[in-house]
């Protein structure tokens, strides 16, 4: 079994990027409204469109990194839940990143499942969806992200295995920002 959840974003948004997340009865659960033109990554969760109840931040620790580290922060608690470093060198050819913990030790990864498609949509075909596969440090399946074609929003379904060892806050976090980074890419 898995909890799987909905990750949306309108393509088309004048200066800036909205996203909702959906849990599977599609109910909103989650809402950002990201600034653009913004040099170092600042994404803020909240519960609905009003804004007023934070609950999780990603954080970059740099400005532009071509292997940048998120940081995901509990707004609640001001507790680092995680942090997703994207793996530049590799990511060139098929998107991977590194999952820690919250401490800072290895967790897990998140790549992309099929290179041939990733290679494909490198040179143009950015219309092909994306499937990544998030694995344990025992290299045990946690979730599957998958995109869906869209040429209006851009969506993602994130499913969670209910026996999942990286918290379902951080693997929300990582869809979060594959979705954001991707919008940038196309």
């Amino acid at each position: 079994m898995s909890k799987e959840y909905t990750i949306r974003r309108k393509v088309f948004t004048l200066f800036g990027a909205k996203f909702h997340i959906y849990n599977s009865a599609g109910d909103l659960i989650g809402f950002s409204k990201q600034k653009a033109f913004k040099l170092k990554e600042d994404i803020r969760i909240y519960t609905d469109e009003t804004m007023s109840d934070e609950r999780l931040l990603i954080s970059a620790r740099s400005v532009i990194d071509f292997s940048a580290a998120y940081d995901v922060i509990d707004s609640r608690t001001n507790e680092t839940v995680g942090t997703l470093q994207r793996k530049g060198f590799s990511s060139m050819f098929r998107d991977s990143w590194e999952v820690m913990d919250e401490d800072g030790h290895p967790a897990g990864k998140i790549q992309e499942d099929s290179a041939f498609y990733a290679f494909i949509r490198r040179f143009g075909m950015n219309f092909l969806p994306q499937a990544f596969h998030m694995d344990d440090i025992d290299g045990h399946e946690v979730a599957h992200f998958r995109t869906h074609f869209n040429p209006f929003i851009h969506k993602m379904t994130v499913s969670v295995h209910d026996d999942a060892s990286v918290p379902p806050m951080l693997v929300l976090a990582a869809g979060i920002l594959m979705v954001a980074i991707e919008g940038r890419q196309q």
